[in-house]
Formats: C-alpha cells, sequence, structure tokens
C-alpha cells in the first residue's frame, strides 16, 4: 500500500492531478512528482477564452491556464487543457442562474465540484487509466471500517470539507487530497521550496465566471428580462415598497432594501410566485429547523435514519458547526432539527452534516412555503 492507500509501487501509480494555476493544486502534483508517482496534470476550460480575463481573485481563467502549464513544466509533468465549456454552462452556471430566479441563492463551486469535476473529469481520469483523481483541496482522506471517509481538513480556518458534501461513495473511492493536513503557510513553503512561479499567488476568492461579484449582470445577460419588479412587505404583508426583482437580495440582507424609517428590517423570505420580497425583524429570522433535498449520506446505512441521529451541521461554510438531529425522509429528503435557532438561513445553500471530524454528507436547503 503506498501514501495514497493505492495497492500498487509508488512508480507504477499513475495519478491525475486537477490543477487549477492556484499554489495548492500547483504543490499538490510537485510532491507528488517529487515522491515518483506517475502525475498527469490536467486543466478544465470552463469558459470562453475571451471572458476568460485575466482578472486577481478568480479561478479557471486563462492566466490560470497558463500558469498550470508553466508549473507543470517546472516539475517535468505533461499537462493537458480539456474543454468542459459545454458541461460547466449546463451544470454550473444555468444552475447558478435558475437557483437566484427561484429565490435561492446557490453555490456554484459545490454544484462544479459535485458535476463537472468529479463526474466528468473524474470520468476523463478514468480514460487516462489513472488510479486516482487528485484536486488541492483542504480535507483528509481516510480508509475507515466501511471504505473511504471524508474528514475536515487539519486548519480548521482552510478546511474545505463543506464544499465536498455532495461527493459520492463511489467518487470518494477514486479520489485524494493530500494537501488536507497542511495549512497555507505550509503550503506556500513547499511551492517556494519547489521554486514554483505561483508560491505568491493570492487565493481565488470570486466566483469565476462573476466579473468582480456582479452576480446579478450574469443573471441579465443568460436570461434578459428574468428578474421582474414587486413589492416589499413585511411579515404582516403590508406594503413597505417596491423592488426591480428578488435576484437583488439574500436571506438576512439589511442594506440596499430602500425602506427608510422604522426599525432595522432584514429580508427574512423570497416569493417567487409572488414576486415579493418579506422583510422583517432580526428575531424573524431565526429558525431551529430546516428540511433539506438531494441528500448525499456518507454514514452508515444508504440514508440518514427516519428515527434521527445525531450531528453537527454546518449550514453556512463560514459559519461554526453547531448540534443538531437528522431525521431521513423520502425520495432523498431529511428534516433538520437545530438545538439552538440560527439566524439566515438561506434555501439554495448547503447544510453539511458531521460526526465529529468526519464529513457525512449533507444536502440543499429548501424554500419554505410562500404565505
Amino acid at each position: 500500500m503506498n501514501s495514497l492507500a493505492i495497492d500498487k509501487p509508488i512508480a507504477d501509480t499513475r495519478v491525475v492531478v486537477a490543477m487549477s494555476g492556484g499554489v495548492d493544486s500547483s504543490v499538490t502534483a510537485a510532491l507528488l512528482a517529487q515522491e515518483g508517482y506517475d502525475v498527469i496534470g490536467v486543466t478544465m476550460q470552463l469558459y470562453d477564452h475571451g471572458e476568460a480575463i485575466d482578472r486577481p481573485g478568480t479561478c479557471c481563467a486563462g492566466r490560470d491556464i497558463y500558469d498550470a502549464r508553466r508549473v507543470a513544466d517546472a516539475i517535468g509533468i505533461p499537462h493537458y487543457v480539456l474543454d468542459f465549456e459545454k458541461e460547466f454552462q449546463g451544470s454550473v452556471i444555468d444552475d447558478f442562474v435558475e437557483t437566484y430566479l427561484a429565490g435561492e441563492t446557490p453555490i456554484p463551486c459545490v454544484r462544479c465540484n459535485q458535476t463537472v469535476k468529479f463526474r466528468d473529469l473524474l470520468g476523463k481520469a478514468r480514460d487516462l487509466d489513472a488510479d486516482a483523481l487528485i484536486t488541492g483541496h483542504y480535507a483528509r482522506w481516510r480508509i475507515g471500517p466501511d471504505g473511504p471517509e471524508l474528514l475536515r481538513g487539519t486548519d480548521h480556518n482552510r478546511d474545505q470539507s463543506y464544499f465536498l458534501f455532495a461527493t459520492t461513495r463511489e467518487q470518494l473511492g477514486f479520489l485524494r487530497f493530500p494537501l488536507g493536513g497542511m495549512d497555507k503557510t505550509e503550503t506556500r513553503k513547499h511551492a517556494r521550496r519547489f521554486g514554483l512561479q505561483v508560491a505568491a499567488k493570492a487565493d481565488s476568492q470570486d466566483i469565476c465566471f462573476v466579473p468582480v461579484g456582479r452576480y446579478v449582470d450574469v443573471i441579465d445577460r443568460l436570461r434578459p428580462g428574468a428578474a421582474e419588479p414587486g413589492e416589499i412587505v413585511d411579515t404582516d404583508g403590508n406594503v413597505l415598497g417596491k423592488h426591480d426583482g428578488i435576484i437583488h437580495y439574500t436571506i438576512g440582507q439589511r442594506r440596499g432594501l430602500g425602506i427608510g424609517g422604522g426599525p432595522p428590517l432584514y429580508v427574512v423570505r423570497l416569493e417567487p410566485g409572488t414576486r415579493r420580497v418579506v422583510v422583517g425583524s432580526p428575531e424573524a429570522l431565526m429558525k431551529d429547523r430546516l428540511n433539506v433535498r438531494e441528500v448525499n449520506w456518507l454514514g452508515a446505512g444508504d440514508a440518514p435514519p427516519k428515527q434521527g441521529t445525531r450531528v453537527s451541521v454546518k449550514i453556512r461554510s463560514t459559519k461554526p458547526a453547531v448540534g443538531a438531529t437528522v431525521f431521513g425522509g423520502d425520495g432523498g429528503t431529511a428534516q433538520v432539527v437545530l438545538d439552538h435557532a440560527q439566524s439566515a438561513i438561506a434555501p439554495g445553500q448547503a447544510c453539511v452534516f458531521y460526526d465529529g471530524e468526519r464529513l457525512l454528507g449533507g444536502g440543499w436547503i429548501t424554500r419554505q412555503a410562500e404565505g
């Protein structure tokens, strides 16, 4: 058994490394090449080169493809650019737009992992006779009593397991995450040691296909006229103002409501059917239970038990995990009852389940009924 828990000599083990052009995936490739693995670097082209501008804070843009190729040349591995524009448009960008129009707040990075990266790219890695697909995510992989398990990254400030909740058992058997036991400082030290040109490159922050954070511009371009005006109402239905489209609002938003006077008000619900933005007090944002769909379960059995099981959950990637009980439902659904009410639970976001450090899966938070 080699260092990737694959039953082959290192020199006979072929791995495909998803190289985004950033420091994390570059160091991942360099470390494995140094260890003696048969490493192939691949970079996904996800949108048109004409739109893939050299813009700091993104990933998979034109500059990133160039950086990935330079790193591959420097460490002496083959490198390929794979065209996934069509797949990315259909599985990620279109889903992003439709989710906003449905009054929800999407997480396109999870959809990308779930579809383009761990479905389409993983399939290409198999076509290349690879034994594993490797990424630079900060999450840990181990063999547990019932097979592969995914754990939070050692550095909880860098942990990316939340964005991997939709990874299936089958995919997990083929994936590896070598950086899970490191922190970013250690990763950059390795990059300098290898002399990689990306050693000081800034981390990606923005959604790759959204220019300067203006997601509304993307929606207007792809669905012109889809954002219809409507009313801003309080929780009793009283009209307080007008808006230009629910896509401009997210749950918990306070600024930019355009209604002055009185106590602070927050967006507590979006109603695409009536095109209403419902606002209320901070107390109205507090919820102690939520429903999720498209549940991916990595714990014992095929789904969360209907009688309930104790977990901790994260309802935002930046929020700490909190205690809860998850009750499995029919058709890939579940109900999550929180130990303590939480604020601004946004439909379209992910509710991710943990047992201590171990990722148990998760699901997409559903929008509550209107009215």
